[in-house]
């Protein structure tokens, strides 16, 4: 016997468990090509649930999504909702066009079939948004999307929402982790077919409840008309439904980039299909540039994101999510405005100065869209990762889709004066002041170094940075706790948290410069970049990076 024996028992257990053929044989080939190395990883122990619910690579094995794993995950959380009462209740499962999507959602609803819930699919892959919305207008008790949003093409992932159609947050993620690991052998699990796929009429009640939301009738339907938006789906699953909340909004079709118009789960033309990520929307900027749009968009594969490219540049997600919400409050909107703690400040100077209520989460937006009140609910939401919720009413998530619309309704409204969103921008900053914010971000192999990176920070954070003091807040000790530090000074301040669904470590940085004319604001914007990237520098020292 060797010490190895243990390990290739666990492997061989596993595969005589697994239901999927093509799964076992995959860990089957491995035990009999003796690959430790690879077995190792494969079995270094379950996915969790993270900011977004499990998400992990399409391999056989306890780390990676795969049917067995699915199966298990769906029979935990049909154990769980029972025990809270909801036993016999619906279920609503959308999918996106990922490789084995379309099977985990059957999977999934399979299981659950057989735990005694009403099970309802819908009918195609579908954004993410969609399904969040389908929560509640069915009267579910869950619903599961299976994606892995923006994540590499190697990847999948299945996202658990409650019954008011918003993700999972603690305790029930732990509860349910637990609930899995209670359950026996894939194999064993109960499946029936009795469930139901749903039809179109899912989507149209979607797609009428965004328009009737941002009620494009109070902008001109000639001055929507006369707006040119660019598009990518970047081979998502949002072209459709975008397409058809466009049309019923009145603006003229969408001009898209043919090369990433239709899914594709290869996702070819795109090192990573994150709108974040370098040249990911560089066919979007050349296509915007060509055909002179007023706006260019572009959604992640499951379109709860968005991204936003004018006048030549590509908007932050705080730049999007200050415009945004600046919008909406001209508009009347009043009730809660929220954003997590990595995001800018801006939109706390803007709901100050509206007399209207804002709210700092933690990151994710399972958080966000917690954050408003009885009195005073959500109206308005947003992360600096792109995320964004206008029409929290619709979808208690960040919504890609209907943040395109309100962005080109504000696109509208600003080209029928001669402006555009970048000279909405600078009105603001001459208002508030230049809230420049940036990122140093960097994905790892070894999940260590980023362990070691926040230790180092917890236990000698920087005194200063930019010249000024700053003091360091360990955000462990918040309620809820937040694997992050917070070093806030004068017109300075900087977050380090390790990602939520992705191998990185990043700083969220931000400096306030202020603009005293008109003519200042070509030069706070110079000085603003110019400390973003004093702060990477010494950010990465701080950091051993």
């Amino acid at each position: 016997m060797t010490v190895l024996d243990p390990l290739l028992d666990t492997a061989r257990a596993w595969a005589a468990a697994d239901p999927h053929p093509g799964d076992r044989a995959e860990i089957e080939a491995l035990v009999a090509a003796g690959d430790t190395a690879e077995l190792e990883r494969r079995f270094a122990g379950p996915l969790t649930f993270g900011t977004a619910g499990l998400r992990g690579p399409l391999r056989a094995g306890p780390a990676g999504m795969n049917a067995a794993v699915v199966t298990r995950a769906a029979a935990g959380l049909g154990a769980w909702l029972t025990a809270a009462g909801h036993g016999g209740g619906g279920v609503v499962i959308g999918f996106d066009a990922r490789r084995r999507s379309d099977e985990f959602a059957r999977v999934t609803a399979a299981v659950l079939a057989a735990a005694g819930f009403a099970v309802r699919v819908l009918p195609r892959p579908l954004p993410t948004p969609v399904l969040s919305s389908a929560v509640r207008s069915l009267g579910c008790v869950a619903g599961v999307m299976v994606t892995a949003s923006h994540n590499p093409p190697q990847d999948n992932g299945y996202k658990v929402y409650l019954a008011d159609g918003a993700q999972l947050v603690p305790p029930a993620d732990r509860e349910i982790e637990a609930a899995i690991a209670a359950v026996g052998p894939a194999r064993d699990v109960p499946t029936s077919d009795e469930w139901t796929t749903l039809g179109d009429d899912v989507e149209a009640g979607y797609v009428a409840a965004v328009v009737r939301a941002l009620d494009p009738s109070q902008v001109p339907a000639i001055v929507r008309q006369g707006v040119t938006v660019a598009y990518t789906a970047m081979h998502g699953v949002g072209a459709a439904t975008t397409r058809a909340v466009f049309a019923a909004a009145g603006f003229a079709p969408l001009v898209s980039v043919p090369e990433q118009d239709a899914p594709d789960p290869a996702f070819p033309t795109v090192g990573f299909p994150n709108p974040e990520e370098p040249g990911a929307i560089d066919l979007l900027q050349d296509l915007s540039s060509r055909v002179g749009a007023t706006v260019g968009i572009a959604e992640d594969p499951d379109a709860d994101r968005c991204s936003v490219v004018c006048d030549g540049r590509q908007l932050t997600g705080d730049e999007v999510g200050a415009l945004l919400a600046d919008w909406l409050l001209r508009r009347g909107v009043r009730g809660t405005y929220a954003s997590s703690l990595v995001s800018g400040s801006l939109l706390h100077a803007l709901t100050q100065a509206h007399g209207v209520r804002f709210a700092e989460t933690p990151t994710g937006f399972k958080w966000i869209i917690r954050a408003g009140t009885e009195d005073e609910p959500l109206v308005f939401g947003y992360e600096e990762a792109l995320g964004y919720a206008v029409t929290p009413e619709v979808a208690r998530d960040k919504d890609g889709i209907s943040a395109a619309l309100a962005v080109a309704l504000l696109a509208a409204e600003l080209k029928a004066t001669g402006r555009s969103l970048v000279d909405r921008l600078d009105e603001l900053a001459r208002e508030h002041g230049l809230f420049a914010t940036g990122q140093l971000s960097v994905r790892v192999e070894d999940l260590t170094l980023i362990s070691d990176a926040m230790e180092r920070l917890r236990a000698d954070p920087p005194s200063r940075l930019l010249g000024r003091p700053v003091t360091a807040t360990d955000l462990l000790t918040e309620d809820p706790p937040v694997d992050a530090v917070r070093l806030l000074g004068d017109g300075v301040r900087v977050v380090v948290r390790p990602s939520g669904t992705e191998p990185k470590l990043k700083a969220y940085l931000e400096t306030v410069v202020p603009v005293h004319d008109d003519a200042g604001i070509i030069a706070a914007r110079g000085r603003g970049e110019d400390e973003l990237d004093q702060l990477r520098g010494e950010m990465a020292h701080a950091l051993g990076l």
